[in-house]
């Protein structure tokens, strides 16, 4: 890898029978699949076309409520997503699952609930295998959300200057090479 490459976001996954962490129960929380459009607008700031083009492409929204008060939201993406930021679209092969867009309200943050969200979904979503979901570089909050959840770092993504990007592995060398694939980029090795 190039000395100039520039260390972006840091990818974890989940596959079908890894463990999961044990997390007390929070009272009153619970977790499903929305579609309460009026409901998303409100909580994401998503207008109607961007929530209607979400829902097209095989994005399934996830709420969390304590109570009947929506906390927190994420979405599953099941077919493709894009990493608008990276320029980077990511194609699914089946059973893959990309968590992403995850919010949780500013009154109901440092509960836990994130990764309990994160844990309703892959004890919920039959069809996915492997799930994956990835963070900026910077973002300490959503990396322990994502380990308390009991989600495996597999490694970073590194912006490179001349070509594009590459992946490097920092955990199970199998599941580094299938986020490579799923990226579409190198793996460094």
């Amino acid at each position: 890898m190039e000395r100039s490459a520039e260390p972006i976001g840091l990818m974890h996954t989940w596959w079908r029978g890894d463990p999961l962490s044990v997390l007390p129960p929070l009272p009153h929380l619970t977790m499903a699949p929305t579609d309460d459009r009026d409901l998303l607008h409100d909580l994401t700031g998503l207008d109607e076309g961007e929530l209607r083009e979400r829902l097209e492409r095989g994005h399934r929204p996830w709420l969390a409520r304590i109570g009947d008060e929506p906390v927190a939201y994420g979405w599953v993406a099941t077919q493709e997503a894009a990493i608008d930021q990276f320029g980077l679209t990511l194609l699914f092969l089946p059973g893959d699952r990309y968590l992403w867009d995850f919010v949780t309200l500013p009154a109901w943050r440092g509960r836990g609930i994130y990764p309990r969200l994160l844990q309703s979904i892959v004890l919920h979503d039959g069809e996915g295998e492997q799930l994956w979901v990835g963070h900026d570089l910077d973002n300490v909050a959503s990396l322990r959300g994502i380990a308390r959840a009991g989600f495996v770092a597999v490694g970073t993504l590194y912006r490179l200057p001349d070509r594009g990007y590459e992946f490097v592995s920092s955990g199970p060398i199998e599941r580094a090479a299938a986020a490579a694939v799923l990226l579409e980029v190198p793996l460094a090795g």
